[in-house]
């Protein structure tokens, strides 16, 4: 009987290895939008102004003083980005480009996606052709945090949705990292907001930081110094200040952005009432 025995031999070569390409390392930030991204939420102390999501992703990317930049302003819109904040960050010819604008459009009357949409393209491809990395933001639902009636609350969820919508596209066509909001750990903890609940909190600014950054990791940045969630440096504000800046801030701005929105949530509420 003879035993047919087939030795299958095994490449035991060496196979080459191909080093991990370097991590590229940001050397130019700048921070675009609207009041979260001026930092308001974490104020700094003696009344130094505010600190917020710009400083602490400035810090985990080792961006010295000199290449940070922050042309944001409180009440921007989409359109006020492009005009007014993009020709300063161009000039500035940032590694890194954090966006956070487009909920203050949503409460405006002529509130319209598709321009936001348009408005946010030319940002992305302005700043892309100077070989910027832009990371926009799509929202959370505001009206879970920022307590309206029924009604208000589902006209601005709608608002938020198309916003997001048209976000989306733009994320999708121009193949940018998008920061979800929504998806933060903790996005709608109360903690993770100011007084206003408009604004984040410290802890908020650094939830938002510490996903930008995660962004750029995975876009192949370094990142010398993670963002903590351990907050420190800034100043718990006051009883006596949070009233201070409803009576002088908030409610002026609840009453000039209510007048405008009334009119959108008058028609959500005729919708709902004809659908039942």
């Amino acid at each position: 009987m003879v035993l047919d025995v087939t030795v299958m031999s095994v490449d035991v070569t060496p196979r080459p290895e191909y080093p991990e390409p370097p991590l590229k390392r940001a050397r130019r930030l700048v921070v675009l939008g609207d009041s979260t991204a001026v930092g308001l939420g974490d104020p700094l102390p003696r009344r130094g102004g505010w600190r917020g999501v710009g400083p602490f992703v400035a810090a985990a990317l080792g961006i010295e003083t000199g290449g940070y930049l922050n042309p944001s302003f409180a009440g921007a819109r989409m359109r006020c980005v492009l005009t007014e904040q993009v020709p300063a960050a161009v000039a500035h010819r940032p590694d890194v480009a954090l966006l956070v604008a487009g909920m203050n459009d949503t409460l405006r009357p002529d509130f319209d996606a598709t321009r936001i949409a348009a408005d946010l393209t030319e940002v992305i491809r302005r700043l892309r052709e100077i070989g910027t990395t832009v990371l926009p933001v799509r929202f959370h639902d505001h009206s879970k945090v920022f307590r309206l009636p029924p009604s208000l609350k589902r006209a601005l969820s709608a608002r938020v949705a198309e916003l997001n919508a048209a976000i989306d596209d733009v994320v999708a066509r121009e193949g940018v990292p998008c920061l979800d909001l929504e998806r933060l750990p903790g996005a709608y903890d109360l903690a993770s907001w100011s007084v206003d609940r408009l604004h984040p909190s410290e802890l908020g600014h650094r939830m938002l930081a510490s996903g930008f950054t995660g962004l750029l990791a995975d876009a192949g940045f370094a990142v010398p110094e993670p963002v903590s969630l351990a907050c420190g440096g800034g100043v718990e504000p006051s009883t006596t200040g949070h009233l201070g800046w409803l009576v002088l801030k908030g409610i002026p701005w609840l009453w000039r952005r209510g007048r405008e929105f009334l009119p959108y949530a008058a028609v959500i509420m005729w919708n709902s009432f004809r659908a039942r």
